[in-house]
């Protein structure tokens, strides 16, 4: 493309190499996020897909210019990557940019992946030199090429991710794909997962706080990043934050029997407190959270966000368990119904060893004494003797709507990302559903969009039908009006001589071809035929 100076792929493909290059450009292809992403990538390698192709068709290429610059770069990085030094926490120096193993097995990932790129730029090079020969050959050979490199290259990629992976047939298949853990509790509650496969709860059809799962609502990240805890792809709480279990309504945590254990060998304790052992199913310790709080719970303290940032982001969990964090105007609408916090000192009682223990047992007492879940939503039923907040740990969406006994209320968003309703004192009924934000719009819009095609092929059909085609061919006019007449027109044949000639060897007079009159038809025939 060095001589396509105003070609629009090249310059998308210098417009990806800036924006790769500058920071707040690339995170621009994923929402200005701080966490680095590569994904986008791919954009550009298939533009220069696209650019390679292209230039196939052009037989005035320069094949090698480009191949010796592809070559070169693919060799400096390897080297690059391979020999960098990097100096270990003890002093010593490793060499290799990749992720050190006491296996290697990443040493041989990187060497393998070395090889096959060389070797098929390698074979690009021959490859090239047939094109010169025999355009038709390069691309059959091209592409038989691609397709085996592919297959090698993927077959590579797997068995070696299996290599540092967890074991596939214990851990995979008979714990997740094909595992049950019944714990016997009919009650609505989470699962954490503790040094476990990502989205165990998922495959043992639980519900859980551990997910891998980037399409989350943006609260969930409003509520980890406001703890201190990071959620960047997937939710994997530190067990420091131990307050969060009982906010989150957890009920149990699996510990599965391979991983790190969830005993402490020291203190011979369980690594979070208020934990104990239920039982070992399907390849899991099974322990229960003695502070577990259900769903639909109420406080009887607030606290603003100004009280909330002067404690640690370790301790703001905690504050939680005791006092519902609101914005000034949720205070000004709803602050009849509690005390303030900040009439009492948390600092000197929010490090005792029962702090978590005492204020989950007083958010259960609050708890709804019915909750049900369906695939539109959740009902809860709650009993109270004044008017309160009921508080769901379900992360705050638009999609969300409420009613009480009935009637439409306001969600509102609490604890930096969760809902709650408004209550009156008494026994109600509270009813969530979720309905995706603009998905009935967008089925309006798919069928008017389906109406208008269909009308448009109607009015198409009707149209074409009544309308002659019209085809401007004068050569095939003409022809076919002088066809027409040789068909109706007999040609006039010229009448032979009298005296016929056994052969036209034998004698050297003039031969007399029969002609037509419109020059059309005509010919001779030669009479082999000699009379004895």
């Amino acid at each position: 493309f060095k001589e396509r100076k105003r070609n629009w792929l090249g310059r998308v493909l210098g417009i990806c190499i800036v924006m790769a290059l500058v920071p707040i450009l690339n995170s621009a292809f994923y929402a200005f996020n701080t966490s680095y992403y590569a994904r986008w990538y791919y954009m550009p390698i298939l533009m220069i897909c696209l650019m390679t192709v292209s230039l196939t068709e052009d037989c005035k290429t320069d094949w090698n210019y480009g191949y010796r610059w592809v070559l070169g770069i693919t060799v400096a990085i390897s080297l690059v990557i391979g020999f960098f030094p990097q100096k270990n926490s003890d002093g010593t120096y490793t060499f290799g940019l990749y992720t050190q193993s006491d296996d290697n097995i990443y040493v041989w990932r990187f060497l393998i992946a070395c090889m096959i790129a060389i070797m098929s730029l390698i074979i690009l090079g021959f490859l090239l030199k047939v094109r010169k020969n025999n355009i038709k050959t390069f691309y059959k050979a091209a592409l038989a090429c691609v397709c085996i490199i592919s297959v090698i290259y993927g077959n590579v990629f797997v068995v070696t991710g299996r290599a540092h992976s967890y074991d596939r047939k214990k851990v995979m298949i008979d714990s997740l794909i094909e595992g049950e853990v019944d714990l016997g509790d009919k009650t609505q509650f989470r699962v954490d997962v503790y040094d476990g496969v990502d989205n165990t709860s998922m495959y043992l059809g639980l519900s859980g706080i551990n997910a891998f799962h980037s399409v989350v609502p943006a609260s969930i990240f409003e509520f980890y990043s406001y703890i201190g805890d990071d959620r960047s792809v997937g939710s994997r709480p530190d067990i420091k934050q131990e307050a969060i279990r009982p906010l989150l309504s957890v009920k149990y945590v699996l510990n599965r029997i391979d991983g790190d254990d969830f005993i402490d060998t020291d203190t011979h304790e369980t690594k979070m407190s208020g934990y104990k052992y239920v039982k070992t199913e399907s390849g899991y310790y099974i322990y229960e959270n003695e502070n577990y709080i259900p769903y639909g719970f109420s406080y009887d303290y607030y606290m603003t966000e100004d009280y909330c940032k002067d404690y640690g982001e370790e301790n703001r969990a905690k504050l939680m368990l005791k006092a519902m964090l609101l914005t000034d105007e949720q205070i000004e609408k709803y602050g009849y119904m509690f005390e303030n916090i900040q009439k009492e000192t948390e600092y000197e009682q929010i490090d005792d060893e029962d702090y978590i223990k005492k204020n989950s047992l007083d958010r259960a007492e609050t708890s709804a004494y019915k909750f049900k879940t369906d695939n539109r939503g959740f009902s809860a039923a709650v009993s109270r003797e004044k008017d309160s907040l009921v508080f769901f740990s379900v992360p705050y969406d638009e999609g969300w709507s409420a009613t009480v006994n009935g009637s439409p209320v306001t969600i509102e968003k609490v604890n930096k990302g969760f809902m709650a309703v408004k209550v009156s004192s008494g026994n109600s009924v509270i009813r969530f559903d979720y309905e995706t934000p603009g998905l009935l719009t967008g089925v309006k819009m798919t069928i008017l969009a389906a109406l208008i095609l269909l009308l448009y092929i109607i009015v198409f059909f009707i149209y074409s039908r009544n309308r002659k085609t019209a085809v401007n061919y004068p050569e095939g006019k003409t022809l076919i009006n002088l066809w027409i007449k040789q068909e109706n027109d007999e040609p006039e044949i010229i009448e032979e001589p009298d005296e016929p000639k056994r052969s036209i060897l034998d004698d050297d007079t003039e031969i007399v071809i029969p002609k037509t009159n419109d020059n059309l038809k005509g010919g001779f025939t030669i009479n082999t035929d000699i009379d004895e």
